[in-house]
């Protein structure tokens, strides 16, 4: 562990942004994916599975069939499909509370205005394949897609170089939560084919879901075609610690973050005794000495961090000094992985600062909100002046004449009177 004394090193040392050279060589390269899935579709999107994942699928393998997803129930553990229960009941329990409810305000006699929510129709969610198969991402993600009431939810995973499917567990999970419409796609060429649709995938309102650099490259170049939940880097872990944290646990949680590819861990501590007792201890990563908890929650907030655990002896009292982070965890038995399996709240959490401005995945991020106004004359009568004189200052007069037409007298069209009394 390299021992920074003030945050503003660790920023520097943390690197969270690529050289400008590095980003313009990955846009571009990630620019001729996407245009190439726009123009051809299915057949780009075979071709770069084939390039970067080594897999030749023929078209009509694209979709994953039923019989599928039944051969790969033969090759799970049921104990392993129990265990999703519990998990589903904490986040829809969770999620539900955060549902926003319809409002209506008045403004006058009948006039009001009004704010209604609904839920996006059609998400699609990006699932890792990498190493090992990330299943909390698959109920992490479709769990609070179906708690906000989106109909259609789709899938893409990349296949595997050695069998050249999806592998069962994520197939499994994602059936066990109800969606039917998964495909065998990774990489940009996935985030390409749900943006912009192809004969066999259908375009989606919004992408969510991890991945490398590649996919979060993708995922910023199709937003505005479509939404998305955030551009993700590599995951992190801050723990903020004073004299009474058992550097034991503090060193298991530190070593869990490096377990991630490319994944950061930082520890903002008070005490000489657990810096120096974790510096022996953790080869990878930071710590930040501060004088105080006034000061480590300063460094936090200054990291933003993605998970943040607080271990000292009032966790909750130091909760009330931190602005930026994705997901917080507090006191000895609230490990950073308490979220990313079991606890409900969705681990897919804004990283490399940005809990600045992002916030995790819910519920929320998949309902849209649409406004309602509805004045009668009277209450148009009232703003009328204030509206004149608006449009007049901005010189969209036209504006102006589509509310004074409301309250023109209507002449009648003397040409047709004439040739109505002349018959």
């Amino acid at each position: 562990m390299q021992t920074l004394l003030k945050e503003k090193l660790l920023q520097k040392k943390l690197n969270r942004f690529t050289s400008i050279e590095e980003e313009k060589v990955l846009s571009r390269k990630i620019a001729r994916i996407l245009q190439d899935i726009r123009l051809k579709g299915d057949l780009a999107v075979r071709k770069y599975t084939r390039e970067f994942d080594g897999v030749e699928l023929p078209a009509k393998k694209l979709k994953v069939s039923e019989g599928d997803i039944n051969r790969a129930f033969e090759k799970v553990d049921q104990p392993f499909v129990s265990l999703l229960k519990q998990v589903q009941e904490n986040a829809t329990a969770f999620y539900k509370q955060e549902l926003q409810k319809n409002y209506r305000i008045k403004v006058k006699e009948s006039s009001y205005i009004e704010n209604i929510y609904s839920p996006l129709e059609r998400v699609g969610i990006y699932i890792p394949g990498g190493t090992a198969p990330l299943i909390s991402t698959v109920y992490m993600t479709v769990i609070p897609a179906k708690v906000a009431g989106v109909k259609e939810i789709v899938i893409c995973s990349p296949p595997s170089r050695e069998t050249g499917d999806i592998d069962p567990h994520i197939l499994t999970v994602a059936n066990l939560l109800g969606v039917k419409e998964i495909y065998r796609v990774g990489g940009a060429q996935a985030i390409g084919a749900m943006a912009f649709g192809t004969k066999q995938i259908q375009s989606v309102d919004k992408i969510v879901g991890p991945g490398n650099q590649y996919v979060s490259e993708a995922k910023r170049q199709v937003f505005g075609f479509v939404d998305i939940d955030m551009v993700a880097g590599p995951s992190e872990v801050a723990i903020i610690a004073d004299d009474t944290a058992d550097p034991d646990l503090i060193t298991c949680d530190l070593l869990a973050q490096s377990e991630h590819f490319n994944g950061v861990s930082v520890l903002i501590t008070d005490s000489k005794r657990i810096a120096e007792a974790i510096k022996k201890r953790v080869e990878t990563g930071y710590i930040v000495t501060v004088s105080n908890m006034d000061e480590a929650a300063e460094a936090s907030n200054s990291i933003a961090p993605e998970h943040l655990q607080i271990m000292t002896k009032k966790p909750e009292t130091l909760l009330k000094k931190i602005k930026h982070a994705g997901a917080i965890f507090l006191g000895n038995y609230t490990p950073a992985a308490v979220g990313d399996y079991v606890a409900g709240p969705s681990h897919v959490l804004p990283t490399g600062g940005t809990a600045r401005f992002f916030s995790p995945l819910s519920a929320d991020s998949f309902i849209k909100r649409s406004q309602v106004i509805n004045f009668t004359k009277e209450t148009l009568e009232k703003y009328r002046s204030n509206i004149s004189k608006i449009t007049q200052f901005e010189g969209l007069l036209l504006h102006g004449i589509s509310v004074e037409a409301r309250f023109q007298e209507k002449t009648k069209d003397k040409t047709n009177e004439d040739v109505h009394e002349t018959k």
